[in-house]
């Protein structure tokens, strides 16, 4: 059977990466697979790609995976990439293609969801209204306000040492622009960005941050972004108590919010724990695989 592929034109072009794309279609132009490489471009992260391929289940074990595949990591290598990402369901045929060529897997997620109309709001309450001696909340919505702007974006290295456990993912740079880019790319596709800080009350900086993303509608469910505390201000309860507010607020400004995502390492004990402890309910995994080339 003779396969073509076909390269792509991908309109998907942000701050932070750029896709290619590829069809693989039968002799008589039925697509059967399709193939998606996000190169990240910003200094830090830009030897890595993340692959995203789909074959149609009729067409398994047919040759259009490898032919996809071989395509993508030569446009890869093309590209000076170190490294190829790829997300997949544990123990799944996608897991075992790639490992077979020589994807080894790095990082196990599990996804956890907060169904909102059994949240304990006395519970949240209590952990919100608890005393954290030296700190304050702040919570504001969209693009951080410009007195924040500055010790905002400081505030992202609390993620510098986020749980990637083998994960070549770099390291990320957050400046001023950058967070008001990334706030902006949330609007512009009709989303809404909400995010809750702690300040620290000996300087005025912002000591951790959680940030949630409710659909444009208000309904459905909405999905936690980053949350992160800098290493001099953990052990003091920060994370728990910014995620129990952003709660409540999502409750109370939301009546039509069906629930809250997250996804977290395994090996971020302490922020499954958080989360566990707030009623969050495992959904299911996934695995990254990486191929180092």
């Amino acid at each position: 059977m003779s396969i073509r592929i076909t390269p792509l034109i991908d309109p998907q072009l942000t701050s932070s990466s750029r896709r290619l794309a590829w069809l693989a279609t039968l002799p008589a132009g039925v697509p059967v697979g399709s193939a998606f490489l996000r190169l990240f471009i910003r200094a830090g992260q830009d030897h890595l790609a993340e692959l995203d391929l789909q074959v149609h289940p009729a067409e398994q074990r047919s040759g259009v995976g490898s032919l996809l595949l071989t395509t993508a990591l030569a446009a890869a290598r093309e590209e000076d990439r170190r490294c190829v990402i790829a997300q997949v369901e544990p123990s799944s045929s996608g897991e075992a293609f790639l490992s077979a060529r020589g994807f080894r897997k790095v990082l196990t997620l599990t996804y956890a969801r907060l169904p909102l109309a059994q949240a304990d709001l006395a519970a949240l309450g209590k952990i919100v209204h608890s005393p954290h001696p030296g700190y304050r909340l702040v919570a504001w919505d969209g693009v951080v306000p410009d007195e924040l702007a500055e010790t905002f974006a400081a505030s992202r290295h609390a993620l510098d040492d986020m749980p990637m456990d083998d994960t070549d993912y770099g390291t990320v740079s957050w400046d001023v622009q950058r967070v008001r880019d990334a706030a902006l790319a949330i609007e512009n596709r009709g989303d809404l960005l909400h995010t809750v800080a702690a300040i620290a009350e000996s300087d005025d900086s912002i000591a951790g941050f959680t940030e949630l993303v409710v659909p444009g509608d208000g309904k459905g469910d909405a999905q936690h972004y980053a949350t992160g505390v800098l290493p001099e201000h953990r052990g003091h309860g920060l994370a728990r108590w910014m995620k129990a507010e952003a709660i409540l607020q999502a409750r109370k400004r939301y009546p039509d919010l069906d629930g809250l995502l997250t996804d977290t390492a395994d090996s971020n004990r302490h922020m499954r724990v958080i989360n566990d402890a707030l009623g969050y309910l495992p959904t299911h995994q996934r695995v990254t695989l990486q191929l180092d080339l």
